[in-house]
């Protein structure tokens, strides 16, 4: 079993898909802390009815954001979190957070990278009138959206599509990939290669 500690910014579907599959059986993992960077954020509601410590951050705590990273990388590993899963984070996480979990930082994003990164990534496809877009699961770093691949899905746009269906079909097979990603992670067969790129046994 692998812990895991949750970074949240909104609704925390992601989060709940992860709270889901661990209940159904099929991650092996413990969400042992979920922070938010917004107090308010819904997410932090399904944290608690699951049991799970939370943490809301106010607009303040960010004005330095290092310090803000230092913190919230001292409170996950406090909780004894092993690796830490942006789940809607809509922050980038720095140096305090990547060096501390080196490798261990996972973040999900909604396009098939390196196409369309961003926090756009649904309507930006969806506007460029491609046919095909998707979902990836990636290792973060210092640069936005570009770290080490882990596992993709990709999603045909249907003609005439409304970006609102788009955006339903993307967040399904979100809600499916992260927690199946996870429990690759949490059975040891993720590893990176010398040419950071990710090897799956």
């Amino acid at each position: 079993m692998i812990k895991l500690g949750v970074l949240i910014s909104g609704s925390g579907t992601n989060l709940q898909a992860i709270i889901d599959a661990i209940s159904a059986g099929t991650l092996d993992a413990k969400v042992v802390l979920v922070i938010s960077s917004r107090p308010d954020a819904f997410g932090l509601k399904r944290a608690s009815e699951a049991g799970i410590p939370t943490i809301g951050l106010s607009r303040e705590v960010y004005a330095d954001r290092d310090a803000a990273d230092a913190l919230i990388a001292r409170k996950m590993l406090d909780a004894g979190a092993e690796y830490i899963v942006m789940a809607g984070y809509m922050r980038m996480v720095g140096a305090p957070i990547l060096e501390t979990y080196k490798d261990r930082v996972v973040n999900i994003h909604p396009a098939l990278l390196p196409s369309f990164p961003g926090a756009h990534g649904i309507s930006d496809a969806y506007n460029a009138g491609v046919k095909v877009t998707g979902v990836t699961v990636h290792f973060a770093n210092e640069a936005y959206d570009q770290g080490p691949i882990i596992a993709q899905q990709s999603l045909e746009i249907r003609e005439g599509e409304s970006l609102e269906s788009l955006e339903a079909r993307i967040h399904a097979i979100e809600h499916r990939i992260y927690p199946a990603t996870l429990q690759l992670i949490a059975e040891g067969r993720v590893t990176i290669t010398q040419d950071r790129k990710v090897s799956i046994t």
